[in-house]
C-alpha cells in the first residue's frame, strides 16, 4: 500500500468534490436558475454528528462516513507498516554486515573446512532475513505491494543467484555461487549449500573460489547499503508514512467533524504486534 498524505488529501477532495458535484445537479431547477448558493447549500459541515457518528449536514452522509473509516484503517495500518519496515530496515544493515564479515573472513589461506563453515553461517542469517520478511511482503501481508519492501527481498535474493561473482578478473572461472554449491529453492526462496560440490570447486581452483566470494559479499553488502541509505527505498518508504501519520493525527479532529467519526479500524494478530511495536519506539505504549 503505497498511499501518501497527498494521496489522502486527494481522496478527502475526491469526495467533497462527488458531494458538490451531487449538490450542484440536486439544487438546479428545470429552467437552469440557480436555487440557492454554495454557502447556503452547504451550511455548517461541522455541526453535531448524530448518535451513530454521521454528519447529517452532508448531502451523502455515507460517502463522508465511509471516507472517515478508511482514513481510520489508514492511521493504524500505516504505523504497524511503519514498524515493520523500520525492522527491516535493521535487518537489511544487519545482512550487510554479515556480507561484509564473509568477504574479509575469506582468502586463499583460509582452510576449507572454515571456508565452509563461513558460508554457512552466511546462509542460515540469509534464511533466517527470508524467512521473517517473506509471508510479509507476501498477497495479504502487512507488507503487500509495499514496492521498497519487494524490492529490498527480490534485490538481495539476485546477489545471491547472480552468475558474475568471480566469473572475471585473475582468478576468475567461476560462474557465481551456484559453481561453488550455493542455490536458491525457487518455491522456498531458501539457500543451500552443497559442500561437496564446493570443496569439488576448492580442489580445481581455490583462488577462484575465493574471488567469487569476496565479489559476492562486496555485492551483497553495497546491495543492502543502497536499498537502506538516506534517500533510498526503505527510507523513502519510511518517510512517507511518517508524513501520512502526521497528517491524519494533525487533521483527525476536523476530518473527523466534517465526515464523521467512521468505523473503528480493523486490527488483526500482526497488525496489533506490529502496532505494538510501533507504540513502543515512539514511547507510546
Amino acid at each position: 500500500m503505497n498511499i501518501t498524505s497527498e494521496n489522502i488529501q486527494l481522496q478527502i477532495a475526491n469526495v467533497r468534490g462527488d458531494i458538490l458535484s451531487t449538490l450542484i445537479g440536486a439544487v438546479s431547477g428545470e429552467n437552469g436558475e440557480e436555487a440557492a448558493s454554495f454557502a447556503d447549500i452547504l451550511g455548517d459541515k461541522s455541526s453535531a454528528l448524530s448518535a451513530d457518528g454521521r454528519n447529517m449536514s452532508l448531502f451523502d452522509p455515507e460517502s463522508g462516513y465511509k471516507m472517515m473509516s478508511k482514513i481510520n484503517q489508514y492511521e493504524v495500518d500505516f504505523k504497524a507498516q511503519f514498524a515493520e519496515l523500520d525492522a527491516m530496515g535493521d535487518a537489511i544493515e544487519h545482512m550487510e554486515a554479515v556480507a561484509a564479515h564473509l568477504a574479509d573472513a575469506v582468502d586463499t589461506s583460509t582452510t576449507n573446512t572454515d571456508i565452509a563453515a563461513q558460508l554457512q553461517s552466511f546462509i542460515d542469517q540469509y534464511n533466517a532475513w527470508e524467512d521473517r520478511f517473506d509471508d510479509t511482503v507476501a498477497q495479504g501481508g502487512l507488507l503487500d505491494n509495499v514496492q521498497a519492501a519487494e524490492i529490498s527481498l527480490y534485490e538481495l535474493e539476485q546477489s545471491v543467484s547472480s552468475l558474475f561473482h568471480g566469473a572475471t578478473g585473475p582468478n576468475g572461472g567461476v560462474s557465481g555461487l551456484k559453481d561453488i554449491g550455493i542455490t536458491i529453492d525457487p518455491v522456498t526462496k531458501q539457500a543451500t549449500l552443497d559442500v561437496t560440490q564446493l570443496n569439488n570447486a576448492l580442489a580445481s581452483n581455490k583462488a577462484g573460489v575465493v574471488s567469487a566470494i569476496d565479489e559476492f559479499g562486496a555485492h551483497f553488502a553495497k546491495s543492502a547499503d543502497m536499498l537502506n541509505s538516506e534517500g533510498n527505498f526503505i527510507q523513502n518508504a519510511l518517510d512517507n508514512r511518517s508524513r501520512a501519520i502526521d497528517y491524519i493525527a494533525d487533521n483527525k479532529t476536523s476530518l473527523q467533524s466534517e465526515f464523521g467519526t467512521g468505523d473503528a479500524a480493523q486490527s488483526t494478530p500482526v497488525i496489533a504486534k506490529a502496532l505494538s511495536a510501533y507504540q513502543t519506539m515512539f514511547g507510546l505504549g
